[in-house]
C-alpha cells in the first residue's frame, strides 16, 4: 500500500519541491537587493565625503535608498516570518 501512495503522491511532492525551490530563489532575491542598497549607501557617503556630490544630492538619494531598504526589510520579514511558521507546522505534523 505505501508504494502505491508514493506512486499516487509522486506528481504532487514534484510540484511542491518547485514551489519550494521557487520560493528560495525568492528570498535569496531579496537578500541579495538588501546587500546592494547597503553598498550603495556606503558609496554615497563616501561621495559626500569626497565632496563628489552636494548635501541636497545626498539628502535626496539616501532617502531613495532608505525607503527602498525599509520595503525590502518589511516584504523579507513578512516572507521569513511565514517560512517560520511553515516550519513550526511540519515540526508539529512529524511529532
Amino acid at each position: 500500500m505505501l508504494i502505491i501512495d508514493d506512486i499516487l503522491f509522486s506528481p504532487v511532492k514534484g510540484i511542491l519541491w518547485i514551489f519550494r525551490e521557487m520560493y528560495n530563489a525568492t528570498l535569496k532575491e531579496v537578500e541579495n537587493e538588501a546587500e546592494a542598497v547597503t553598498a550603495e549607501l556606503t558609496e554615497l557617503y563616501m561621495m559626500l565625503e569626497t565632496g563628489r556630490i552636494t548635501e541636497p544630492e545626498f539628502n535626496l538619494r539616501e532617502k531613495e535608498l532608505l525607503d527602498r531598504m525599509e520595503m525590502i526589510e518589511r516584504t523579507g520579514t513578512s516572507v521569513h516570518d511565514e517560512d517560520r511558521a511553515e516550519e513550526e507546522e511540519s515540526t508539529a505534523e512529524d511529532a
